[in-house]
């Protein structure tokens, strides 16, 4: 006697979920268009929230009238730009500029989608690691991953940096204003040590990275911006970083990312001074998987399955914390590598900032 067992289709929730899809769709389209917006100024000339039209849009940025007038509509379509219909004329409203336009705003978030475009261009390799659980080196990523990263965190770093997360260490602003040594461990761009750089000038700053290309963009970064003499690069890991007594050994975003994260606390033990100072900068996440499921969560889980977690499992141990490992977890790697005081010393909607010390 047959027994038919498939599942009775609610089509109310049917119909909600394809709602759901296409306007994701819709989304990673735009993802796109942002990019080709940022790349070519149309966002830049529409910073001033005046109207504009497709053809004086075109003008000013020296672009395809007709290719505008396209983007124009998508952009409008999404809610990116407002559309008057009797003037037919497009505005970038002043908070969408904010995201979208102004690089140094803390709100700046454009340059975020070159890691989404670096995923797609890795798409085979990411694959490729799901098959085999060999992973994906960081060294291995399209160069717009490296890019995009480092646009994505600087506005965050911009806005909280040297306001809140330095002040919410203990005795550490004071040690840096009159004069610190400090190491910033998997620096990238560099993007965090110079920033600290310019809001210290008494201090000296190492960014350390083992990824030489991001190590000659840091040196290039540094060297336009004038203060190559109180911050320098240098290619080296994790547990491999040279040099010793720090007052202040900073790890944004990317402690995560290693594959042996105890071993690089232990080798940052060793490195600080007795009385020094251990910043640790990671996404913001609860310690239960659940209580991630929100916007931020899905965007942090969705990175670290195609960055973060491959870039780990292809190093030496590989233990692949992910980018939402939570606060009890990061607790259990800092003092298994040697450290007795830890806590949660800040936090924004996107980061916990942690104190660990010896």
């Amino acid at each position: 006697m047959s027994t038919d067992t498939a599942p009775k289709i609610d089509e109310k929730r049917l119909h909600e979920f394809m709602g759901k899809v296409v306007a994701e769709l819709g989304a990673v389209m735009n993802g796109a268009l942002v990019l080709i917006g940022d790349e070519l100024g149309l966002y830049r000339a529409m910073a001033d929230s005046k109207a504009v039209t497709p053809t004086q849009l075109a003008e000013k940025t020296s672009t395809s009238e007709r290719m505008v007038r396209e983007w124009l509509a998508a952009q409008a379509a999404g809610g990116y730009v407002t559309y008057n219909a009797s003037e037919k004329t497009f505005t970038l409203p002043p908070e969408q500029a904010l995201a979208l336009a102004t690089e140094n705003s803390p709100c700046f978030v454009a340059g975020g989608f070159d890691v989404p475009r670096s995923v797609y261009l890795d798409l085979p390799q990411i694959i490729q690691a799901f098959r085999d659980g060999r992973g994906l080196g960081w060294d291995r990523r399209s160069p717009s991953l490296f890019r995009g990263t480092e646009r994505f965190f600087r506005s965050t770093y911009l806005e909280s940096l040297t306001s809140s997360w330095i002040p919410a260490l203990e005795e550490v602003e004071e040690k840096l204003t009159q004069g610190a040594k400090v190491a910033d461990i998997g620096c990238g761009h560099g993007a965090s040590t110079l920033l600290m750089g310019q809001a210290y000038p008494q201090s000296q700053f190492v960014g350390f990275d083992f990824h030489p290309k991001s190590i000659e963009t840091a040196r290039t970064i540094a060297e336009i911006a004038g203060i190559k003499d109180s911050v320098t690069f240098e290619v080296a890991s994790a547990k491999e970083y040279p040099g010793g007594d720090y007052d202040l050994v900073t790890f944004f975003d990317c402690l995560h990312d290693m594959g042996d994260p105890v071993g690089a606390a232990e080798h940052v033990r060793r490195s600080l001074k007795p009385n020094g100072t251990w910043m640790i900068v990671e996404p913001f996440a609860h310690d239960q998987l659940e209580s991630n499921f929100n916007p931020i969560g899905r965007v942090f889980y969705a990175a670290s399955a195609m960055i973060c977690t491959p870039a780990s499992m292809a190093q030496e141990v590989g233990l692949a914390l992910g980018a939402q490992a939570g606060e009890l977890r990061l607790r259990e790697v800092v003092t298994k590598g040697g450290f007795n005081r830890f806590r949660r010393a800040t936090e924004t909607p996107f980061n916990i900032v942690y104190e660990a010390r010896p």
